[in-house]
């Protein structure tokens, strides 16, 4: 019986950054609160174009066979056909379309 291989798109909040990545495993993970991503895929090494968001995520993430993310900075995860896109890194900043999840409660003025 063949194995079906899925792919997952996962964006998430890396400071004042949104990383786009794809991989072949996704789950709850062992750590409560986080979500566990394993075995990163990266566009093809033989295309002539070099894309540097991507680049920089390769090399950042060379070596890892998967890592925890905090489930409150996970924007969005989504099962993707077998194509996938260039993985990305995306300025969050203020005009940005995606508005975090307050962490702490404002502060009352008395």
């Amino acid at each position: 019986m063949a194995k079906s291989t899925r792919l997952y798109r996962i964006s998430f909040r890396n400071h004042d950054q949104i990383f786009e990545v794809y991989a072949r495993e996704v789950s709850h993970g062992a750590l409560l609160g986080f979500v566990e991503i394993g075995k990163l895929v990266f566009g093809e090494k033989s295309s002539v174009v070099v894309d540097p968001t991507e680049e920089k995520l390769k090399a950042q993430f060379e070596g890892v066979e998967r890592f925890f993310v905090p489930a409150h900075a996970v924007i969005r995860i989504d099962e993707v056909a077998a194509q996938q896109g260039p993985a990305r890194i995306t300025s969050a900043g203020d005009s940005g379309k995606v508005m975090p999840f307050p962490i702490y409660p404002p502060s009352s003025k008395n």
